[in-house]
């Protein structure tokens, strides 16, 4: 595991500490705009296909769409994440985002023609997630990695909250395609930034990257009890817990913004909390009571509470999102150095998969039971999934101690 330290020479301790690492600074600067540009870019493209077609499903394709072309990423060409220059890979792929965005701009564009960049898009979307979360275990020391990923999780729901609010200001005064054109240039700065700051490094594998490499390190990586069970808890409760929040409009059309608005709060909150206060050990120590807090205060939907109480059970179970945070460290301490970028990028694009996954079982069985009965139902699902592989994720850490002991 890599061990620089951030320019005091001390390992950082907080946020202010992680940003004097130049590496870390430009890596977390591009990051943020990149969050920015694709948050904007989206509500530009929704807009735009809403606008053309009146559709709901068009428009929510448009907007959320391009998480499915992670999947793809994330089976064919993940393995491009450990190559053996991982700067020029960044940069190569925020490139490619960068002609795609742009791409966006073009007046007369087909919709055929957006929706295929939105899928070519999300695709290297996916592999850049891979080789930023590779790049990040190497540039910070592995005892703050998650203070880092807590930083950047805060940052990319803030982010997205923020795109929202200022893309629906700037298309009051601009048209779709000229929001793609502000898109683009967030794009361009962040991808000067992240040249200019981040240098190469080469923890990584001699094999040429490609779709073999990528099959074999994630048969590898499903093979393994500890890391499949980690991979299970990262993405299923966390999925149908999304599923959850995608019926708050069916639930309560009026106050569903309010819902949503207390979910991202709490969200925030628990990376705040979890991330910036708690040690590593403690972090591990209170990950499973997080997973259940995760789900748990769904199961007051069923006696349809007052939209205070409601309001607060939506607050507090989003902070239960914030068990990310040790089960990531605990999958990367299980990785070998040279595949962290891969297995990253997969657990990140299963992560994505996972929460649409959620949002369809949800909405499906919605068509049959009431909202609230089937929020209570999924939730009820997600606690059961976190108890029963309880043991599997004890036995996962149980295997990182005695490796580390022998």
């Amino acid at each position: 595991m890599p061990s620089h330290t951030s320019a005091s020479g001390t390992s950082p301790t907080t946020y202010r500490d992680l940003l004097r690492n130049r590496e870390f600074g430009g890596l977390y600067a591009s990051f943020t705009l990149t969050v920015a540009a694709s948050t904007l870019s989206g509500f530009a493209l929704g807009t735009l296909v809403n606008q053309q077609t009146k559709s709901p499903f068009l428009t929510a394709v448009s907007m959320y769409g391009a998480t499915f072309a992670t999947v793809l990423g994330a089976l064919t060409l993940m393995s491009v994440a450990d190559g053996s220059r991982p700067r020029r890979t960044l940069v190569a792929l925020q490139c490619v985002s960068l002609v795609g965005v742009a791409a966006q701009a073009v007046p007369g564009l087909s919709l055929a023609a957006r929706f295929g960049l939105l899928l070519v898009l999300g695709f290297f979307q996916s592999l850049g997630t891979g080789a930023r979360m590779g790049l990040l275990a190497e540039v910070v020391p592995t005892s703050t990695y998650a203070l880092a990923r807590s930083l950047m999780n805060i940052t990319s729901g803030g982010m997205a909250i923020l795109g929202y609010a200022i893309g629906a200001v700037l298309l009051r005064y601009l048209s779709p395609q000229e929001v793609f054109a502000v898109a683009t240039a967030l794009t361009g700065v962040g991808l000067i930034i992240l040249a200019a700051t981040v240098r190469e490094h080469s923890i990584r594998l001699t094999r040429r990257p490609g779709l073999r490499q990528t099959w074999t390190t994630n048969i590898e990586l499903f093979s393994h009890s500890g890391q499949r069970a980690l991979l299970l808890n990262l993405w299923v409760p966390n999925g149908l817990i999304v599923g959850c929040e995608a019926l708050f409009i069916s639930y309560a059309p009026h106050h569903a913004g309010v819902f949503l608005a207390a979910g991202s709060a709490g969200m925030l909150l628990g990376d705040l909390t979890i991330g910036r206060l708690l040690t590593a050990e403690q972090r591990r120590r209170r990950a499973f009571a997080l997973r259940l807090l995760l789900a748990v205060p769904y199961l007051l939907f069923a006696i349809h509470p007052p939209v205070l109480v409601a309001t607060a059970a939506v607050f507090i179970a989003s902070v239960g999102f914030a068990a990310t945070l040790p089960l990531q460290e605990q999958l990367l301490e299980l990785t070998p150095d040279p595949v962290r970028g891969q297995v990253q990028g997969v657990e990140s694009a299963g992560r994505m998969t996972w929460q649409s996954i959620g949002a369809a079982i949800a909405g499906g069985i919605a068509q049959h039971f009431t909202a609230g009965t089937v929020i209570t139902s999924v939730a009820a699902v997600s606690i059961a999934v976190t108890v029963f592989s309880r043991p599997f994720v004890l036995r996962a850490r149980a295997v990182r101690v005695e490796a580390a002991n022998a």
